[in-house]
């Protein structure tokens, strides 16, 4: 049997998700193993090095390199405030004196006899690490992190924009078709995280921003409209550390696309429960997917946990989206996965596969496509 692989967009309602929260250098891990957390909870704290302020004091003082010691308030390992006097000349009869003050609050780190340069580090700056999502401490990484997991519902999304995010899940459409209006973003709404059905525009995404709104699940948004969010024009898909109160994550893709209806039901079942999302999404080297994470309770659980793992791949049967244009984000059903190489618009052969898209049967690239799990 013809057989293809590719990533897959995972709609679980019951699988156990492993998170790694792990810190950018070594420092603290304040979480014990098999200790039960809330997504807001410190799992690790670190200092990430001050900026450094160069300051050359031979210079400013009209001294030689090897008189800057002499001159200089303190010795090395001392701390000043932001103007505070760091170095003074003795004048002439005790006038005339020329002075260097502090730029910032600081710490004189070293002092160069060579070239009248002294280092001046800022404070360090605080790191936290969250545990992201409710679950219990499966493994303590000494001095770097912990693994956090827990029994839930996982939804992966096709684009997002916005890193870590989490709140109360509220669908505010009825159906999988309906947009998610502006007049449908209340005051209330603040802090939560909103399913609409098939598009939110520009405008409704800023008052879903204006209204501090914690993230909007729906099935599409316009390409064209990111640049005014982002700042600049998406080239190649890696988002996530924009500075966004409202993260953004698309399950079906660009365009007014009504949501999958696995996933609209799912999201719905789960309506009021509190859900970690992340719009970090990553295309190129080393697939990185916008998700949904909604731990279950214990009456919620069933038992018949997925995990999450790689797919076998695409099949006959297979239910796939699209992930290139001119079809990007559609949904269909494999019929069928020719072994022959094809000619495409491009001259380029390729392996393909037929797609019953709707009522259409659509011939698109294998490269193309992106298998959606469900269970």
């Amino acid at each position: 049997m013809a057989h293809s692989y590719t990533p897959g967009l995972k709609v679980l309602h019951e699988t156990k998700v492993r998170k790694d929260r792990i810190l950018p250098l070594k420092g603290e891990v304040i979480v014990k193993l098999n200790a039960s957390v809330t997504p807001d909870d410190i799992v690790a704290r670190t200092h990430l090095p001050g900026s450094v302020q160069m300051t050359n004091v031979g210079n400013l003082l009209n001294i030689e390199p090897t008189d800057v010691k002499d001159v200089m308030v303190k010795p090395i390992g001392s701390h000043f405030s932001k103007g505070e006097l760091i170095a003074e000349t003795k004048g002439l009869f005790g006038f005339f004196k020329s002075s260097v003050i502090a730029p910032v609050d600081c710490t004189l780190e070293s002092i160069s006899a060579i070239t009248g340069q002294v280092v001046l580090r800022e404070a360090p700056i605080p790191v936290e690490v969250d545990a992201y999502m409710r679950g219990t401490v499966a493994e303590v990484v000494p001095e770097e992190g912990v693994v956090i997991e827990t029994e839930a519902v996982f939804i992966q999304g096709i684009f997002g924009i916005g890193g870590e995010s989490r709140g109360e899940l509220v669908v505010v459409s009825s159906t999988r078709e309906d947009e998610l209006k502006a007049e449908l973003i209340l005051p209330e709404l603040a802090g939560k995280v909103l399913v609409g059905g098939s598009f939110i525009s520009l405008a409704a995404y800023k008052k879903a921003l204006a209204m501090k709104v914690a993230g909007v699940i729906v099935g599409g948004f316009n390409y064209f409209d990111l640049e005014e969010i982002l700042g600049y024009t998406l080239g190649v898909a890696i988002t996530g550390s924009e500075d966004l109160v409202t993260s953004l994550v698309l399950t079906e893709g660009f365009g007014e696309i009504k949501m999958g209806h696995r996933t609209f039901d799912l999201l719905k079942q789960h309506h009021g429960k509190f859900t970690s999302i992340n719009g970090a999404t990553q295309i190129r080297a080393g697939v990185i997917r916008p998700e949904i994470v909604i731990p279950l309770d214990a009456g919620d659980i069933k038992g018949d946990l997925k995990a999450i793992k790689i797919n076998e791949g695409i099949q006959a049967g297979s239910l796939v989206r699209v992930i290139r244009a001119p079809y990007f984000g559609r949904i269909g059903t494999v019929v069928s996965l020719p072994s022959e190489l094809q000619k495409m618009e491009s001259e380029t052969m390729v392996r393909v596969a037929e797609i019953k898209i709707d009522d259409d049967i659509m011939v698109i690239p294998r490269a193309n496509l992106e298998m959606v799990e469900t269970d």
